[in-house]
């Protein structure tokens, strides 16, 4: 596991003074992070890598995760799609049922912490404890919350106005509400497995072990198998380009345990991809890191074709290695992509077909465009800003009528 001292050629060493300045003040205060699966997902993915740093800084973070069953995150992953704008039904037994779990693990998680941080709407309801703990709570959404289903938003904003403040990753995700909005974008770890360096034997292994050919430009998505992943669309978008160009396309995901439909999309993806010899689809395991991070360094262009997005760290990640990225134009993403000068941003199968075309013709355009894709993830996504931002939050919650805090 990596040190705050490693972070210094990457950030600086005087981001890492301010941030153990900031942390010394939160000495002794507990920050509770909890959320519904510990592996599969960005959120956990933050969460593995952040608490132990903020742990290193004397911050006391703990990291704990709600219990349910398979009805429940069949109920939670509806709701998920209904946030993202899809049209979805819930029957009162579906809300009772969501209502109940989050009662059960309210009534048996030792909710202890000073800080309270629930992540995403799964464990949202256990804010029905508050007034009885008496401590603080935050609400960090990471989906995209731009065009949120009117009765799954308005069910939940019922909860979310009862948290001392919400964390959005984007601007168009804010909404209407009672409480305090703080706009926290999410980040990657250079220095964890999937984003580190790799010696050249080991991504030329995995390619081995998976039979890619190193020798042909090779087009990427990594995400899990979910329809806002849009992965049929991705193998269209193919479809439209080896026709031309002699390539080959990775689909590269897992699962989460709180995902249900990742099978059926999977089973959708197969079919469509027909027993093409020239697509690679890969069912990861969790702790595929390393196998992750090798193929996106020997990607000639990576996509993320989302139709909805929190953020999207696949982006982030492959940017910073430096590959030129091709992404839907929704959510977090351009946060991320500046077009046609950190990436290209796409909205159809079409476009993003016409700009997989450019990219693999021009090498010289694309590398320019990984270029400056690395520096604006440096400079804007890296763990040790969110990290900073992290700790002025907490800072901020606990001096709620101080217009500046003395560090």
């Amino acid at each position: 596991m990596a040190h705050l001292n490693d972070y210094r050629e990457f950030a600086g060493a005087d981001v890492i003074d301010e941030l153990a300045l900031s942390a010394e003040r939160l000495s002794g205060v507990s920050i509770q992070n909890i959320n519904s699966t510990a592996v599969g997902g960005g959120v956990a993915e933050i969460l593995m890598r952040m608490v132990p740093l903020l742990q290193e800084l004397g911050v006391n973070a703990l990291w704990d995760v709600i219990k349910g069953g398979e009805q429940f995150f069949e109920v939670t992953k509806k709701m998920h799609n209904a946030l993202h704008g899809q049209p979805v039904q819930f029957s009162q037994d579906e809300i009772d049922l969501f209502l109940a779990t989050n009662e059960t693990n309210a009534r048996e998680l030792n909710l202890h912490g000073d800080i309270i941080f629930i992540h995403d709407p799964q464990p949202c309801a256990l804010i029905q404890r508050k007034s009885e703990l008496g401590n603080k709570w935050l609400w960090r959404c990471h989906i995209d919350f731009s065009r949120p289903d009117p009765f799954t938003w308005e069910f939940l904003k019922t909860y979310i106005e009862q948290y001392d403040a919400s964390v959005f990753s984007a601007p168009s995700f804010a909404r209407q509400l009672s409480i305090p909005q703080v706009l926290i974008s999410p980040s990657i770890d250079p220095l964890s497995d999937k984003n580190k360096e790799l010696p050249q034997e080991v991504i030329d292994s995995v390619l081995q072990r998976f039979k890619i050919d190193p020798e042909r430009p090779m087009v990427t998505q990594i995400s899990r198998f979910d329809y806002l992943k849009d992965p049929v669309g991705v193998v269209q978008v193919f479809r439209k380009i080896q026709k031309y160009i002699d390539c080959q396309l990775v689909l590269a995901g897992g699962g989460a345990v709180d995902d249900p439909e990742g099978a059926k999309v999977l089973a959708e993806v197969q079919e469509a991809v027909n027993n093409d010899p020239d697509i690679f689809l890969l069912l990861l395991p969790p702790a595929s890191d390393i196998e992750i991070n090798a193929l996106q360094r020997a990607s000639t262009v990576v996509l993320q074709k989302s139709l909805r997005e929190g953020f999207g760290l696949t982006v982030a990640e492959a940017l910073w290695k430096g590959k030129p990225v091709i992404a839907g134009a929704v959510g977090g993403i351009p946060l991320q992509i500046v077009h046609k000068y950190s990436g290209l941003l796409s909205h159809t199968v079409e476009g993003t077909a016409f700009a997989l075309k450019q990219l693999l013709q021009n090498p010289s355009y694309a590398n320019n465009l990984g270029k400056n894709g690395r520096e604006h993830v440096r400079r804007n996504f890296l763990i040790t800003r969110h990290l900073r931002d992290y700790l002025l939050l907490f800072h901020s919650l606990r001096h709620p009528k101080e217009s500046m805090v003395y560090l």
